[in-house]
Parts: structure tokens; C-alpha cells; sequence
């Protein structure tokens, strides 16, 4: 695993439970359509497997130059 995460927020976790909430806000996700990138570690990817009813997560192409 190396590299960069994008993850963008899709559903809203209203109604979910409370460890759900606080893992969306906790990735740094606070508005419907809100895209934030992470370092792809073990970490961030327990986080988003919790939440992967509600987030798209891609891998940020790296730029080669």
C-alpha cells in the first residue's frame, strides 16, 4: 500500500449511528460531495471499510515528471 486515497462522501449519515458520524467527520468529510485525500495506510482504510456505505474511494494517480 502506497500512494494516496481520494475519498468522497455519497450518503448522508444522518440516521446512522454515532461511530459512523464521527468516522465521516473524522476522515475530514463534512458536506455531501466533499472529496478529501489521505495517505493510503492501514488506518485510513479501516475507516473507510466502516463507512464504505457511504463513501466512493479512489487511488490518486501520481504525476510523473
Amino acid at each position: 500500500m502506497a500512494g494516496r486515497l481520494r475519498i468522497k462522501l455519497v450518503r448522508s449519515p444522518i440516521g446512522r449511528a454515532r461511530d459512523q458520524k464521527d468516522t465521516v467527520r473524522r476522515l475530514g468529510l463534512r458536506k455531501l460531495g466533499k472529496v478529501v485525500e489521505h495517505e493510503d495506510n492501514p488506518c485510513i482504510r479501516g475507516m473507510v471499510n466502516k463507512v464504505r456505505h457511504l463513501v466512493m474511494v479512489g487511488e490518486v494517480e501520481e504525476e510523473q515528471e
